[in-house]
């Protein structure tokens, strides 16, 4: 049986939504599209149906979630932290350590079968910190990779002083189809990763975007010009 690919890929814009609530969204997407890749190898070329690929923007209350990778010791809240910070805390399924969402902060889920692109993780990851990066100069803003850590940093060069982690990144994969994805910075209260070692690194700083620039920053049109970017990297057509 040979793969059909398909590069389409539907936007989905939920707003600020809870993360339990999306989590639960994107898993039934996921299992969706492993059931039709399930279904479709057992099938005669006829039958196939081409999986579908979705990419989701929102926007978190306070959370935290925790990687299947991490230590719940980076969490520095108690339950009764949580509750005096609104904030709430989740163990998922994805890889990385401890983050935060919450409102300011562009939260991107791709949803993709990325054998309809490229079977690479590691070059998933790339391009998606590539999307990132490349949004981050249309701003002003230099940003780029820091060898061995996922993510895209401020400051990034080797010998900076003080690199500053404005997007963080943790996905899940299974018969290479994504879910979980990217939060990046925008206008972020990042007094809360002050409860938190986020993603496990205790040695560096977390920015945004605000911070960086001196001024709110337009949500809408940052989202804008990641959904291009993402679209352009990975030859997305996007509907």
């Amino acid at each position: 049986m040979s793969i059909l690919q398909n590069k389409r890929v539907e936007v989905i814009y939920l707003g600020e939504d809870d993360y339990q609530k999306v989590w639960d969204y994107q898993e039934s997407i996921f299992k969706k599209t492993v059931d039709r890749k399930i279904d479709n190898r057992k099938s005669v070329e006829s039958s196939v149906v081409p999986t579908d690929n979705y990419l989701i923007f929102c926007e978190h209350p306070h959370v935290y979630t925790l990687g299947k990778s991490g230590s719940i010791d980076n969490l520095l809240l108690d339950e009764d932290g949580l509750r005096e910070n609104f904030a709430q805390f989740y163990k998922i399924n994805r890889g990385g350590d401890i983050t935060y969402h919450g409102p300011g902060q562009i939260v991107a889920y791709p949803i993709l079968d990325l054998e309809n692109f490229f079977t690479d993780i590691h070059k998933y990851l790339r391009f998606l910190e590539e999307a990132v990066i490349s949004t981050m100069a249309d701003f002003g803003l230099k940003a780029g990779r820091i060898d061995g850590l996922t993510g895209v940093w401020i400051d990034f060069e080797e010998g900076a002083e003080d690199p500053r982690k404005i997007c963080a990144m943790g996905v899940k994969s299974s018969r290479w189809v994504t879910m979980h994805g990217l939060a990046l910075n925008v206008n972020t209260d990042l007094s809360y990763f002050g409860h938190i070692v986020p993603c496990g690194i205790d040695d560096k700083a977390v920015t945004s975007m605000q911070k960086e620039l001196g001024h709110e920053v337009n949500m809408d049109e940052v989202r804008a010009r990641l959904t291009h970017h993402l679209a352009t990297i990975f030859e997305m057509e996007l509907i």
